[in-house]
This record gives structure tokens, C-alpha cells and sequence, in this order.
């Protein structure tokens, strides 16, 4: 790719949120899939499916806020998704840079229902990059947001 060609991808993925979860697409599948499997269905038991939930969360600022903080930080211990319990292990995919972040949280909110599906930007993972927590924090955040908007 040329460096004239990079610059007109840029400038196209910055302007168009489809050709950026395209992006996406691509980086879920190389770093996420192994434990969310293919378009994050989920697998029983031992992850839970992003499929038709991202989208949902990320319709509020808080939400987003929880989402990047997940990524980020990773998450361990017990949630309940739709009816079923995990107890895992999300590591931190804090060295992944925002805007991969961003395409692959944009990515996954575009395979659910809403629509125009949410979009979250690198500004946004950005944001909360500069306050690292705890898993016990981002419990505490998905306690919050669940009592708020519950969560699917």
C-alpha cells in the first residue's frame, strides 16, 4: 500500500463507520474470536456471546464507558448474560492501540438489531485509557449500568 493509498483509506475509515467495522471485522477475528468465537456467539459456559449485546450497552455514554474499560483492563469473575452465569477471565487488551479498539467494539455493535448501530470512537477508549481500575471497579460499573439500563 502506498503511502498516498494509506493516507485515502484513513481519511475514508475516519469518515465512514462501515468501512472502520470492516476493520473490525478483521481484528476481532485475530485477537477476540479464539474465546468469543466467530461473529461473538459465545461459547456455553465458558464465554459469554457479544453477538446482539454490544450494541445494546453502547447506547448510553455509560455504557461505552464500561465497554472501554473491559478492553482495557480486562475483567475477571462472575457475570450473569442472558440467563447464564461465567465465571472467566477477560485479559487486558490494554496494549491494543484506540482506534483497533474502537473498530473492533463498533464491529460488534453493528451485529446487533439497533440501528444505526452505536458507534464507539478511539476518542471515547482514549478517555477512559487514562483511569485504569480494578475488575472490582468495572463489577461495580456493571452493577451500576445493569440497575440503570438492565443489561442484555
Amino acid at each position: 500500500m502506498t503511502l498516498k493509498s494509506l493516507a485515502l483509506f484513513t481519511l475514508l475509515a475516519a469518515s465512514s463507520p462501515a468501512l472502520a467495522a470492516s476493520d473490525g471485522a478483521a481484528l476481532f477475528a485475530a485477537n477476540c474470536s479464539v474465546c468469543h468465537q466467530a461473529e461473538g456467539i459465545g461459547s456455553a459456559g465458558q464465554f459469554p456471546p457479544l453477538k446482539g449485546r454490544i450494541d445494546k450497552i453502547a447506547e448510553s455514554a455509560a455504557g461505552k464507558t464500561y465497554l472501554a474499560d473491559v478492553v482495557l483492563n480486562g475483567f475477571s469473575g462472575k457475570i450473569s448474560v442472558q440467563g447464564s452465569v461465567y465465571m472467566g477471565f477477560m485479559p487486558s487488551f490494554g496494549a491494543t492501540s484506540d482506534d483497533d479498539l474502537a473498530a473492533i467494539l463498533t464491529y460488534l455493535s453493528g451485529l446487533g438489531t439497533t440501528k444505526p448501530a452505536p458507534v464507539i470512537t478511539a476518542a471515547e477508549i482514549k478517555a477512559e485509557r487514562a483511569t485504569p481500575k480494578k475488575s472490582s471497579e468495572i463489577a461495580a460499573e456493571r452493577k451500576a449500568l445493569d440497575a440503570a439500563h438492565p443489561l442484555p
